[in-house]
């Protein structure tokens, strides 16, 4: 079967370990409690800090591989990198770098679609590393380390037979994507992966120099629940363990249909809005455009592939898809839509837009021209119905603001060679840039608000975009937490001024 993800990927195979552990580095060990952490004083001075961890330098013979992101088309070279191995590396980098007034940068997946989860002469403090899990089967809840990417998150729940929202590439960190929203083929039957986010821990600032670990919940620091629920990482400071509430799954159908050429574009894409975000609500899709050819899939939850293709008849009755379906384990099934990271392009431009409204011809023509004349044959142009029960919000509300949309949309442009020494020279970097760019203003009159977890330096009003009326509710939680402004960046969220 042929297949491809969001961003084109092609059917790869992907092998997990046995046992309730399932990818290698993964452990049935919880990090440190926020109790058994070290945290300094509350206010004023700490004792000098020291770094902790597993420490990168420029002079370390794996400063290159340790500071390259996902996206090569951005390059930094921070100061030092800190892997952090358990919460109180995490303490003692934050309070390391407040110390001597450096620059913080958080990471985890590498997947900071403008760079900025990397920092030049500031210190990276990367959480990819700690990759807890516990499982508790009987209360359907689990505690991850949030250094755990969205494919291990997925097939380590699968193989006890439950399941969390994600998206759908699996090298995307699991915290990054759940901090901003989350949503990908479960969503319109789970809702977001913020919805079912119950607690949290996050190392913030403390005083005017120090660091400590907090628990966030329902119950303790319920404000700070409610932001890390679709604010974007890196806002308030560094999540360093997730607790989730799990849903039971066994099995899943999932559906390919794919058109050779595009002819039938406006035919399909219409008859997807009508359909899509309307149908059963465990029933999860993504309409795929590429010049020359166009895909559909399916996720349907406990369902058959008879259910599915009727559910989604109104868009494969047009014209003669072929199609597959695959009945199996849902981690099985999302390991097999994944490729290596190596085997994609180096660079990538993406912009995010939400529709509330069902395109117009009008769109779909501007959709049709701008992927005809794309510049290369990884660039696409997707939409992922919402519907469901994406417009339930769990118990303590989320800053996520755009439950209400019809679907979200996603032109995106790949180009160029992965390589040890990224750089924006690329011939093809002007032209693609530009294509996206043009591709995006054309339909702004069609689509509302931005999605924080593809974030575009040149948005618009972003603020709004991104967070909608939750922003000023947003900078007054950031100013409880984080009055100092230690976690900024370009787009960052502002602590409120009293």
């Amino acid at each position: 079967m042929n297949d491809f993800s969001r961003r084109g990927l092609l059917k790869a195979t992907a092998a997990a370990g046995a046992g309730a552990v399932v990818v290698p580095g993964i452990t049935a060990v919880e990090a440190p409690s926020a109790s058994a952490v070290s945290t300094g004083p509350e206010h004023g001075k700490c004792a000098p800090a020291e770094l902790t961890g597993r420490i990168v330098r420029p002079e370390d013979s794996g400063y290159t591989d340790a500071r390259l992101g996902w996206d090569q088309l951005f390059s930094h070279y921070p100061l030092v990198i800190v892997f952090a191995q358990n919460t109180q590396d995490v303490v003692n980098a934050l309070t390391w770098a407040r110390q001597n007034d450096v620059a913080v940068r958080v990471r985890s997946g590498r997947h900071a679609l403008e760079g900025w989860s990397n920092v030049d002469n500031g210190v990276v403090i990367d959480i990819s590393e700690l990759k807890s899990v516990d499982i508790d089967a009987d209360a359907r809840i689990a505690r991850v380390g949030a250094g755990l990417n969205q494919e291990e998150a997925v097939t380590t729940l699968a193989k006890q037979n439950f399941a969390v929202t994600t998206g759908t590439e699996g090298s995307v960190g699991l915290s990054g994507a759940t901090l901003g929203g989350g949503f990908g083929f479960l969503t319109r039957w789970l809702g977001l992966a913020c919805d079912s986010l119950v607690g949290a821990e996050i190392v913030v600032p403390s005083g005017t120099e120090c660091a400590k670990a907090i628990q966030v919940d329902l119950h303790n620091h319920s404000d700070l629940l409610w932001a890390l629920r679709g604010a974007g990482n890196g806002n308030f400071g560094i999540v360093t363990s997730l607790t989730y509430k799990l849903a039971p799954l066994k099995s899943v159908t999932y559906l390919q249909a794919t058109w050779q050429g595009i002819d039938d574009l406006r035919a399909i894409f219409e008859a997807y809005q009508r359909t899509a975000p309307t149908t059963d609500a465990r029933l999860g899709t993504q309409l795929e455009i590429h010049r020359n050819q166009i895909f559909l899939f399916g996720v349907l939850p406990e369902g058959t592939p008879e259910e599915t293709k009727r559910l989604l008849d109104p868009i494969l009755s047009i014209d003669s898809p072929d199609i597959t379906t695959q009945v199996g384990n849902w981690g099985d099934v999302y390991a097999g839509f994944q490729i290596p990271i190596e085997l994609e392009p180096a660079n990538w431009k993406f912009h995010s837009q939400f529709s509330s409204k069902p395109f117009p011809g009008d769109a779909i023509d501007i959709v049709d021209s701008f992927i005809k004349s794309a510049p290369t044959d990884d660039s696409n142009y997707f939409v992922q119905a919402f519907g469901g029960n994406v417009r339930r919000s769990p118990r303590g509300g989320t800053a996520f603001p755009h439950r209400d949309t019809l679907f979200y949309a996603e032109p995106g442009v790949g180009w160029g060679k992965r390589s040890d020494q990224p750089g924006v020279c690329d011939p093809l970097t002007s032209q693609c840039q530009a294509w996206i760019a043009e591709f995006s203003q054309a339909l702004r009159t069609y689509v509302d608000g931005a999605y924080v977890n593809v974030p575009n330096i040149a948005q618009q009003d972003w603020e709004t975009a991104y967070w909608g009326g939750n922003f000023d509710r947003l900078r007054r939680i950031k100013a409880k937490y984080d009055p100092h402004n230690v976690f900024q960046y370009e787009q960052s969220v502002p602590p409120a001024v009293c």
